[in-house]
């Protein structure tokens, strides 16, 4: 293995430029791992150390996240999140990788998976909701007006449901990733993720692609009912793990125990 080193990059695309950090070895087999609604590569943090000593970790930031591009004028649907994530890996060079996606993640990562199964070799979902009714409601009721003037306890407020082990503490900089995107991002990633499993529920989509896959689900979810996970059991050979004591975000919350379930299912897919 050669060039173990961490590289920050800005990867020119049409709609525009996005964020990329790749760990680990250039010539191990590669992992992409997509973040959630209103987060970005850092959500990831924890998780990386452990996946990137055998592992090209690949993490983008999506279109309208993090440090890559918010156009208003762009599209915010997930099927165009995934071509992104796709022309992200052919730009790198990378010829066939594991999806790992988290939330609405999971959901760019099965649109990937659909567009280009020769590129996607195996997928992992981690508390990725498989379909509407899945979803537990919530109230976030803010409007383009007040976006702005949103204090740190205000969006640690609205967060909160998207963890749920006792004494976790929300860091920072998940906070400055909400602030940092636009109104018109946010709602337009919301109501995209929505659509999209609106259209067709997850398992059925991924049914067809017999693609390996590991869903990884914290028990004590608040935004999508834990139970839903098993749903993806019509998908052949799935294999759905439930994280007691967790919530929605099991690889910032216990990210030991959620590498313990990835890195086998890594080494199996390779």
């Amino acid at each position: 293995m050669t060039d173990e080193t961490t590289e920050e990059s800005t990867l020119p695309l049409a709609d525009g430029p996005l964020h990329v950090r790749q760990d680990g070895p250039r010539d191990a087999p590669a992992v992409l791992l997509v973040h959630g609604s209103a987060s970005s590569v850092r959500s990831w943090d924890p998780l990386v150390p452990m996946l990137a000593g055998a592992h090209r970790v690949v993490r983008l930031d999506l279109l309208g996240h993090g440090r890559s591009a918010k156009p208003d004028g762009a599209s915010y649907e997930i099927p165009d999140q995934g071509r992104r994530a796709g022309e992200v890996l052919d730009l790198l060079g990378v010829r066939s990788a594991v999806v790992v996606g988290h939330s609405t993640g999971g959901s760019v990562a099965t649109a990937l998976a659909e567009q280009r199964p020769g590129l996607v070799t195996a997928l992992a979902l981690i508390n990725t909701g498989p379909c509407s009714d899945a979803f537990i409601a919530q109230e976030f009721a803010i409007g383009p007006a007040q976006w702005p003037e949103l204090t740190d306890e205000q969006i640690r407020q609205a967060m909160s449901p998207a963890f749920s082990r006792p004494g976790f503490v929300i860091p920072q900089q998940l906070v400055d990733d909400v602030r940092g995107m636009t109104y018109h991002a946010f709602t337009e990633t919301f109501r995209a993720s929505s659509g999209y499993l609106a259209q067709r529920p997850l398992p059925d989509r991924l049914k067809s692609l017999g693609k390996p896959l590991l869903v990884i689900f914290g028990e004590e979810d608040r935004r999508w009912r834990s139970s839903s996970s098993a749903d993806y059991g019509v998908v052949a050979g799935a294999r759905v793990e439930l994280l007691s004591g967790v919530g929605h975000s099991p690889m910032l919350e216990d990210p030991l125990r959620t590498a313990a379930l990835l890195l086998p299912f890594l080494a199996r897919a390779e």
